[in-house]
């Protein structure tokens, strides 16, 4: 059975990754670039202990947060870039690990690095993640897409899926697409905050989806 990975992003304490271990996530997000969950260098220090062995830790930056990159694959983050940053500044900051590069999906369906003359194919050493585009916004929107626009990507190359997943149609995206992974942020919150109850109901809609593909 193949299984996809889950990722949930957006963590703001130690209590955050203890709930998303508890629920059976296979990564969780820090967000480093402009957002509601944006968290400090020292707090995303103080998550990264609490990241067990056999889950990964992804930190999501912007543009202006170069400075920071080096400082959080010290505490053992994979950068996943959310701007308009160019394959060889991906590959600069990620100094020459993988990286996750979010593409934004427009409505008609074109995915957009944010920066013209560039295309996913540009993104050799990347996971693409593909989420909702919204204007001035780097994600969490909250809305999903349409997610026949990435059927032929995802058939070409591992994909991460984003955009307005819930625990009731995460299920629908992974028998549609089959994605290597699927990132969520609001769609387990209640309140502004995680909630343990969505975390594992979202997993376990996961998991009953790649044994019924």
């Amino acid at each position: 059975m193949r299984v996809t990975r889950v990722k949930f992003c957006g963590m703001t304490s130690p209590a955050d990754v203890a709930a998303a271990v508890d629920a059976g996530a296979d990564a969780i997000g820090v967000i480093v670039a402009d957002s509601e969950r944006r968290v400090t260098l020292e707090q995303a220090a103080e998550i990264a202990r609490a990241v067990p062995p056999f889950v990964a830790a992804f930190a999501v930056v912007g543009d202006g947060d170069a400075a920071s990159a080096g400082v959080l694959r010290s505490l053992g983050y994979t950068l996943q870039f959310a701007g308009p940053t160019p394959p060889r500044e991906c590959a600069l900051h990620s100094a020459g690990r993988r990286y996750v590069k979010v593409l934004h999906v427009a409505p008609d369906g074109s995915l957009d690095p944010g920066i013209p003359g560039y295309a996913p194919r540009d993104y050799t050493d990347a996971l693409l993640l593909l989420d909702t585009s919204a204007p001035q916004k780097l994600g969490g929107t909250g809305k999903t897409f349409a997610w026949s626009f990435a059927r032929e990507l995802a058939r070409e190359r591992p994909v991460a899926i984003a955009g307005g997943l819930s625990p009731a149609n995460v299920g629908d995206c992974v028998r549609a697409l089959r994605p290597f992974a699927v990132d969520v942020r609001s769609g387990i919150e209640r309140d502004g905050r995680k909630d343990p109850t969505l975390m594992r109901d979202f997993v376990r809609a996961v998991r009953h989806a790649d044994a019924t593909a």
